[in-house]
């Protein structure tokens, strides 16, 4: 309602007070083409601003200079039509502050997404986000020669080893913030047994060095991005 009221002042004051006569006949008898108008739109945005007090509130002031050239040009042209200018002047006016009313339920809204937003924590989103696509594309340029020997006979799921990675690091990450080390330890574990028999049937030893060394290259970015997390 605050909101409201302050758009309705900015309105009242750039519609009666900071309008001079002489504007009013110069734009009624150019229309568009009236250098007044756009300087009585430049008005409305302004006190809008001031009214507002805040800079980050020009979405508003921009809606609200823009409509009103459209509804100032509509009943500029439309004024011939009626009998006298009473029933253009209160169309013009029910429809600004229709769309006074609709920037303020627009700033409400606004408002309360910039208050959630500002309850996230960008810092661990960056850090996940980091942890997913960027670490995958990252490890695949660092191994990509060692990749290019080896062979696997056998096959696997699209992009398996993409997504395992992204989930392994998560994981560690969690790990790292919550301080429980030793689920890292289990983890590395888990990854071991269950390749085992891969490893086991390839009797590479390529195989094994690079799936050593993927592993050991996926954990050291998680841990070090958690820690650098922790430090900030």
């Amino acid at each position: 309602m605050t909101l409201f009221i302050k758009l309705l002042l900015a309105h009242l004051l750039g519609d009666f007070l900071l309008q001079p006569g002489k504007w009013v006949i110069h734009k009624s008898a150019n229309k568009i083409r009236s250098p007044y108008l756009y300087l009585h739109i430049l008005v409305h945005f302004v006190l809008v601003l001031l009214l507002l007090g805040n800079y980050t509130h020009w979405r508003i002031a921009l809606v609200v200079a823009l409509s009103h050239w459209v509804i100032d040009l509509g009943k500029l042209y439309s004024e011939p039509l009626f009998s006298n200018r009473a029933k253009p002047f209160l169309i013009d006016q029910v429809f600004h502050l229709l769309i006074l009313f609709g920037c303020a339920y627009y700033g409400n809204i606004i408002g309360q997404i910039d208050y959630l937003l500002g309850l996230i924590d960008w810092g661990l989103v960056t850090a996940v986000f980091f942890l997913t696509y960027p670490s995958a594309i990252m490890m695949n340029i660092l191994l990509e020669k060692m990749s290019d020997q080896i062979s696997l006979d056998h096959k696997s799921l699209p992009n398996a080893g993409k997504y395992i990675g992204m989930i392994e690091r998560l994981f560690v990450l969690i790990f790292v913030l919550t301080g429980h080390w030793e689920g890292i330890g289990l983890l590395i574990t888990a990854k071991s047994v269950f390749r085992f028999n891969d490893l086991k049937e390839s009797n590479s030893r390529k195989l094994t060095e690079y799936i050593l060394i993927g592993t050991l290259l996926s954990f050291g970015l998680a841990i070090i991005t958690g820690l650098i997390y922790m430090s900030f």
